[in-house]
C-alpha cells in the first residue's frame, strides 16, 4: 500500500477543470492539457488566486531578461492557454480579460 504524503496537494477545480499544482497536471473532463512551461507558470498564478486580478507585469513569469518580452508575450501565452483549455464549445472561458491591465480567473 503507498504511503500517504503528509503534505496535501494544491489542487483547484472549477467545474470540468482539475489543477494540480505539484503534479504540474491540468485536466478537463479527465483529460489531461498539455501546457509550456510558462503557460502553465502563468495559469498557476490565476488559478490559485480566483477572481484576483494580475497586471501583464506580474505575469511575466520568467528569469531571463525581462523587458525581450512585453504584453504581446504575455497576451500570445494566454491565447494558447485558452485555445487548449477550451476543448468543448460549452465549457466556460476560465481566463477572463482585465481591458488595459490584464487577466483574472473566473469559473463563470
Amino acid at each position: 500500500m503507498p504511503k500517504k504524503s503528509n503534505h496535501p496537494l494544491t489542487e483547484a477545480r472549477a467545474g470540468d477543470l482539475y489543477f494540480c499544482l505539484e503534479h504540474r497536471l491540468v485536466t478537463i473532463r479527465e483529460q489531461p492539457v498539455e501546457l509550456t512551461i510558462k503557460e502553465f507558470e502563468i495559469f498557476s498564478l490565476l488559478i490559485l488566486n480566483p477572481k484576483r486580478v494580475f497586471t501583464y507585469e506580474m505575469l511575466m513569469v520568467w528569469e531571463e531578461d525581462y523587458t525581450y518580452y512585453s504584453r504581446k508575450a504575455v497576451n500570445n501565452h494566454v491565447s494558447n492557454l485558452r485555445k487548449k483549455l477550451k476543448i468543448a464549445p460549452d465549457l466556460p472561458e476560465y481566463i477572463k480579460s482585465v481591458y488595459g491591465i490584464g487577466y483574472k480567473f473566473e469559473e463563470k
